[in-house]
């Protein structure tokens, strides 16, 4: 390996010693405070590292792909990981507990979706995968309170590791079929493979695909999201809904492409199936929830269901994977926004996720409720809020493509979501309970200002999104 391809590895290689600092300075001085600085600063350089990395974009190995497309993303979970991290701030500092542990997850956690995200290798998607995996099981059970995050933690290791084992098998399907690995080895070798054994093919890449489509949590994949959302830490609940996603989608999307698998009709109709029933079914039992956490977390199901959408309209060209990038930076702007107010009203009180708790929010932190109203205005897909952008990309590509079938139930889909969205606007703007539920708390400036610019940036990305579409389009 030349200095070149280190240095396209710098992102990598800044969160690795970030990892090793940390326990170094565990073993040293336990801390919190200062593991909590070393892994701000730890981000930031990262942060810095994947814009230096572009001079240097180039497949480093077979196994990763660093390209202006990878380094985005990175950059973008490594964002949403410092969201993470100052929402953590508060709900992992209790007087007496020490937490350092959890700053070491949550590095090594972003490692692994970094790699995840580069990975253009069989290999370095299941290294990418189970890194991130296996830190985030911990992540979730992390509390020493309460059995809710210790049942949420067993239920998404025992049905994880089962994913695992689907998408190893998968992987050794195709390496059986193809005698390749590397995601454009399979797509060269696939079509003579398809024509010889089609069964062998499509039993692989059916098992790959549904491995990474419970990672995404898809109908009829998704029986875990919603007890795995509600029992999991606020913080860490937002950090799965967009980082662990996120990474899976981008990794999926690639292997999708590089393999070019757009062209074989079978896997369109099997993604379309999916497609459908996870806008329908993900926005139909929303509308039953009463937890804040649980109500989002079939809306993450819905939102990847729109996003296999753009998934199966992909044919190479560049407009398809425009779309992946803006839908997938404002549902992850987006849910960011909305954990980090749950974050704030809830605490570490997991009853108090419950819709009733969010009652008169407006009328005791304005700020905190501008910014849940307008991520949930965002999901929605109102104008002017980036969620719109994003579902008008769906949408015209749909159109394109005369997917007609896939376009109403987006439709049907989006117009159920509307109402459960506009209930937790409704509930926030309520002026008779105030008394009933009281003050949230102190002012927490961080969190503020953390609610500002998540909002900022969401309306930003809808009402002027003519730069970002500009930027995406040069990835």
């Amino acid at each position: 390996m030349n200095a070149s391809q280190m240095q396209a590895l710098l992102p990598v290689l800044i969160l690795s010693l970030t990892a090793v600092v940390l326990m170094i300075q565990a073993s040293i001085k336990r801390d919190q405070k200062l593991a909590w600085i070393i892994s701000a600063l730890g981000f930031l350089c990262t942060l810095w590292a994947t814009g230096y990395a572009r001079e240097f974009a180039q497949p480093v190995t077979i196994l990763l792909q660093v390209d202006s497309w990878s380094l985005f993303f990175s950059a973008l979970v490594v964002f949403a990981a410092l969201v993470t991290l100052v929402l953590s701030r508060k709900s992992f500092s209790p007087e007496g507990e020490r937490k350092e542990e959890y700053y070491l997850l949550l590095v090594l956690s972003v490692l692994g979706a970094v790699v995840l995200i580069q990975s253009s290798h069989m290999v370095s998607l299941l290294l990418g995968m189970e890194l991130m995996g296996v830190a985030l099981y911990a992540m979730i059970a992390f509390p020493e309170k309460g059995l809710l995050p210790l049942e949420a933690a067993i239920k998404y290791l025992v049905l994880s590791a089962c994913a695992s084992a689907i998408l190893l098998f998968g992987f050794a399907l195709l390496y059986a079929a193809t005698g390749q690995l590397s995601y454009v080895g399979i797509g060269q070798q696939a079509a003579t493979a398809y024509l010889s054994n089609p069964l062998l093919v499509m039993a692989g890449t059916a098992m790959v695909i549904s491995g990474l489509a419970f990672k995404l949590s898809v109908v009829p994949f998704h029986m875990w999201t919603p007890d795995v959302y509600q029992g999991a830490p606020t913080p860490v609940t937002g950090f799965l809904a967009t980082v662990s996603k996120g990474a899976v989608f981008v990794a999926l999307t690639r292997f999708y492409m590089d393999a070019q698998l757009y062209q074989y009709q079978p896997l369109i109709t099997a993604l379309s199936i999916i497609a459908v029933a996870s806008m329908l079914i993900g926005n139909l039992l929303a509308l039953r929830q009463e937890d804040i956490k649980r109500l989002l977390a079939y809306s993450s199901i819905a939102h990847f269901g729109y996003l296999l959408v753009v998934l199966i309209t992909l044919t190479g060209t560049g407009m398809a994977s425009d779309a992946v990038t803006f839908y997938l930076a404002a549902y992850i702007l987006t849910s960011l926004a909305a954990f980090a107010v749950i974050a704030r009203v809830a605490g570490e009180d997991q009853h108090k996720t419950q819709i009733a708790a969010f009652e008169g929010l407006f009328w005791r932190d304005k700020i905190q409720a501008t910014a849940l109203t307008v991520a949930m205005l965002s999901f929605a897909g109102i104008p002017l809020t980036a969620g719109f952008m994003a579902k008008f990309y769906v949408v015209s590509l749909a159109i394109q493509g005369s997917y007609w079938f896939l376009l109403s139930a987006l439709v049907i889909g989006s117009a159920i979501a509307i109402y459960y969205y506009l209930r937790i606007i409704f509930s926030m703007s309520k002026t008779s309970v105030i008394d009933s539920v009281g003050d949230i708390g102190v002012q927490d400036y961080s969190a503020n200002l953390t609610a500002l610019l998540l909002t900022a940036l969401i309306l930003m990305l809808g009402s002027w999104p003519q730069p970002f579409i500009t930027f995406a389009g040069g990835l």
